[in-house]
């Protein structure tokens, strides 16, 4: 896989934790880099973790369902990118602000932003992609635009974060169109 693609991936997975990563921001009173720090850690794992243990579940299928990996890593990444504009999108009731900080929330907030990537880790065992370098990229790409959101939510609150997760669902469907693409014509 091109180094371009794996990038593109890793932003697209990462704007769930960016956009959560903004509110978070937004949310704590006297932010210290500690703050920042601890959340954009749990994210950049638990991003980095997901597609490991999908990688490992999804290599015992490869041999079963070779003829057709590229329609499922396409339908996986479908899939995710629509259920993330459907989210960004989706007008519900104000949701209670909780604290990030709190290490039984933000476990939760790492593990909701990361299922994803589980995802993703199946399509990379279906198309036979080594999983380090992914995996790194990943990883560092949340934990950095994790740190940045934090900081971003506590000068500018909520004013991006439904773009952000649009955008990044948007990105997946692409990267699936193309896998698709790729092996259609090849």
């Amino acid at each position: 896989m091109k180094p371009v693609t794996i990038i593109a991936i890793a932003l697209g997975l990462a704007m769930d934790a960016f956009a959560v990563s903004i509110a978070s921001g937004a949310t704590i009173r006297e932010l210290r880099l500690r703050h920042a720090v601890r959340i954009a850690l749990f994210f950049g794992v638990f991003q980095a973790a997901m597609p490991v243990a999908g990688w490992a579940a999804g290599t015992g299928l490869r041999n079963l369902i070779g003829g057709i990996d590229h329609w499922i890593a396409f339908g996986l990444l479908a899939a995710v990118g629509i259920k993330m504009i459907y989210e960004s999108v989706r007008i519900g009731p104000k949701e209670e602000r909780l604290n990030p900080l709190n290490p039984s929330i933000l476990l939760i907030l790492s593990i909701a932003t990361s299922i994803d990537a589980l995802a993703v880790g199946i399509s990379f065992a279906f198309l036979g992609i080594a999983i380090i370098t992914p995996v790194m990229v990943i990883g560092s790409v949340t934990f950095l635009l994790s740190l940045s959101g934090v900081y971003l939510g506590d000068r500018v609150g909520h004013l991006f974060e439904r773009k952000i997760a649009m955008f990044g669902g948007l990105l997946l469907i692409i990267i699936g169109l193309k896998i698709l693409i790729e092996h259609l014509i090849s």
